[in-house]
Formats: C-alpha cells, sequence, structure tokens
C-alpha cells in the first residue's frame, strides 16, 4: 500500500510539473507574467535557469568552471543524487519506514527527476525563448535551442510579497530596497522544499534515536 502512495506522489508531482512547465514555454514569451487570481503579489512569470534549484548556478560559485562545464557536472550530479534518493526511498519502503519519511523522500525525489527532464531533455525537445524576441517558443521540428544535457531548467511561480526599502539600522542591507520572496521557482522546486522542510520538522519522528 505505501509503495502505491509514493508512486502516486511522484506519479502527480511529475505530471502537475511537466505539464505546467510544458504550457508556459508554448504559451508565454520569456518574463511575460500574468497575475494568479488578480493578486498582484502571486504572478506567473515565465523565465528559465541554467543552473539548480532558486536559479542559483555551480559556476556562480565555483567560478573556475565554464558555464558549460557547470552545467554538464550539474546534470551528472543530479542523476547521481536522483539514483541515491531512490536507493534510500526503495529502502525505506521494504524496511516499512515511518510514512511521514516517505512522503519527504518521495517529494524530494519526484523534484529532482522533474527538473533533470528539463536539464537533459528541453534543449532538444523546444525552440528558443528569446528575450529579444519575445517569441513563444514550440516544440522544435529540427534541432532545438541547444544539445542533450544543455536545457533549461522552466521556472512560473513568483510570489513577491512586499517589496520596499528596509530600515536603515539594519546591518548589511540597511536602507537597500529588498523584495520577498523574490525568487521565481517550478512545482518541481517546490516540491523538494516540502520534502525538505517535512523532514526538518517531523526529524525526531522520522528518524528515532537507536
Amino acid at each position: 500500500m505505501i509503495l502505491k502512495k509514493a508512486s502516486l506522489i511522484i506519479f502527480l508531482v511529475l505530471l502537475i510539473d511537466q505539464v505546467s512547465k510544458i504550457y508556459v514555454k508554448t504559451h508565454f514569451a520569456m518574463d511575460e507574467h500574468i497575475s494568479i487570481l488578480g493578486f498582484d503579489w502571486a504572478r506567473i512569470h515565465f523565465t528559465e535557469n541554467k543552473g539548480a534549484a532558486w536559479g542559483f548556478q555551480l559556476n556562480d560559485f565555483l567560478t573556475f568552471l565554464s558555464e558549460n562545464q557547470a552545467k554538464i557536472i550539474l546534470s551528472l550530479f543530479r542523476i547521481v543524487a536522483i539514483s541515491g534518493i531512490g536507493y534510500w526511498l526503495y529502502k525505506s519502503i521494504n524496511e516499512n519506514a515511518s510514512k511521514i519519511l516517505i512522503v519527504a523522500v518521495s517529494m524530494i525525489f519526484a523534484g529532482a527527476i522533474g527538473n533533470i527532464i528539463d536539464s537533459v531533455f528541453y534543449g532538444v525537445l523546444f525552440e528558443e525563448s528569446s528575450r529579444l524576441t519575445h517569441n513563444i517558443a514550440g516544440f522544435a521540428s529540427g534541432n532545438g535551442y541547444s544539445t542533450l544535457f544543455h536545457g533549461r531548467v522552466v521556472d512560473m511561480l513568483y510570489f513577491p510579497m512586499w517589496s520596499g526599502n528596509l530600515p536603515d539600522w539594519l546591518p548589511f542591507w540597511g536602507g537597500k530596497y529588498f523584495t520577498f520572496f523574490n525568487a521565481i521557482f517550478n512545482v518541481a522546486d517546490f516540491a523538494i522544499s516540502c520534502g525538505v522542510g517535512l523532514l526538518i520538522v517531523f526529524n525526531k519522528h522520522v528518524f528515532p534515536k537507536g
């Protein structure tokens, strides 16, 4: 029964993640956005990133790497990580581990797969979405916008709940303009974050001592 629940979680996360990404990729121009239910602080905002979750890139930290090298390393790391997470999930199910642990790992596993699909395949499956031409991309009839393992992750969820200048007395950031929450992310990122959050909040339950 728990295997069926884990499989359902993985299937639903992947389905919602990929359907939302494909729809936005093929119906929005780059940086096009619409409000959600009329709220200015909740938007669908199409962008793409070449890096990890929340738009970070490996070569931002390891500056000696080229963008191409960073992309390949990140994609390979994701594949290794997915294999490890998959084994963790398989072992947890076989050992009848905590249901919360299995739910959390299933969400992390599904989210990781969702983003690796973009990184590996989207470059050959889709046309370019350009900030210069503001075109709406479609499925590639020939060559895509890049090669295998060089696809960009589609992001679209944006919740800028508050923007303004921070108080001057605040260390480091005082007086600077700040937006909370400024990251643009996707369903896969959200699933990973929820899974990690469950592990943190319920760590004593999912990782009992002894």
